[in-house]
């Protein structure tokens, strides 16, 4: 995924996580940042009123941060551009944020097993659960890059303001209010790019260098011609075949694809050779990355700023 790490190998996470939850009960110190567009710590979450809300990607910790408010104090475990969700080793301060949560959120369909099992190691009495596939009813194999999907982000909007509004109903009110301006004035730009890009350019044909732009691909109404096969092997790390490599470079060739959309996160010398020739094709590269940069970007102004970037490539692409 990373720029630094060039191939994707599973790690052991057994021993990692075994040591957090061993941990988990020699502190119950909150380790929290602050801030709140990244999903960190809000100013009423010091006096331990707020819901202790643990969120395995930033992501998702910040679009949960901002439909809480006050009312939410937010932990995400990855927050980092450099850390790589795949294969991350939790922490022993990761296991005690998952023991002392009353919500947890984590993406699942395989993408993030190593959250699935601190949340087995630290049951926690009344924790409310998201797992996003679930929610979306992919299981692991699916594709699962979910928040490049928009319909899958509003379905995650909806889940999470129905469960603080279970978790505390006193503030029921507030929940739908936050709901509510997420979605019709802080994600408008997003939601207006989504639409003018499907509505404009519906049914023009890509490449990418990796899975996580299917899902936004699908939502955008444009068409995928990179092999299943070879997206699936560079997002986890695996060599893609000759035969996909083979394609690949048929379709810059040939002009097949109009627009080339780069993982900058996972620079694998395939793709750099992929990028490389695309632009000496003509065809406009626009870049994307797994996770939010930088650290602290909000999670509609980051994808507001990669859906610019290929909307302008999909415009230079059709001449505009």
């Amino acid at each position: 995924m990373r720029s630094s790490i060039s191939r994707r190998r599973p790690r052991a996470l057994a021993g990692g996580v075994a040591a957090a939850a061993v941990l988990v009960g020699t502190s119950a110190c909150s380790t929290a940042s602050s801030g709140a567009a990244d999903g960190s710590a809000s100013g009423k979450a010091a006096s331990g009123k707020a819901i202790e809300v643990v969120a395995a990607e930033n992501f998702w910790g910040s679009i949960a941060q901002q439909l809480g408010g006050s009312h939410v104090h937010v932990k995400s475990i990855i927050d980092n551009p450099a850390a790589d969700p795949h294969d991350y080793e939790p922490t022993a301060a990761d296991g005690r944020a998952v023991a002392t949560a009353r919500y947890a959120i984590v993406n699942g369909i395989g993408y993030d097993a190593w959250a699935d099992k601190l949340l087995s190691a630290n049951p926690g009495s009344g924790r409310t659960e998201l797992k996003v596939g679930d929610l979306v009813h992919l299981k692991p194999g699916g594709n699962p890059h979910r928040w490049y999907s928009p319909a899958d982000v509003r379905q995650v909007i909806e889940k999470i303001t129905a469960d603080y509004k279970k978790i505390d109903p006193d503030h029921a009110a507030s929940y739908n209010a936050r709901k509510k301006t997420y979605l019709d004035t802080t994600l408008a730009p997003y939601n207006r790019l989504v639409s003018h890009i499907k509505t404009t350019y519906k049914g023009t044909s890509i490449g990418a260098s990796e899975s996580i732009a299917t899902p936004l691909a699908q939502g955008l109404g444009l068409k995928m011609r990179t092999p299943a096969s070879f997206l699936d092997a560079i997002s986890e790390g695996t060599d893609p075949t000759a035969e996909d490599k083979s394609a690949i470079d048929r379709q810059i060739k040939n002009k097949e694809i109009k627009v080339y959309v780069y993982n900058s996160q996972n620079s694998t010398p395939d793709v750099r050779a992929q990028v490389k020739e695309a632009k000496a094709a003509g065809i406009p590269v626009a870049t994307v990355t797994e996770t939010p940069t930088p650290a602290r970007v909000s999670f509609q102004d980051w994808q507001v700023r990669q859906l610019k970037g290929i909307e302008r490539a999909l415009a230079q692409a059709k001449g505009e």
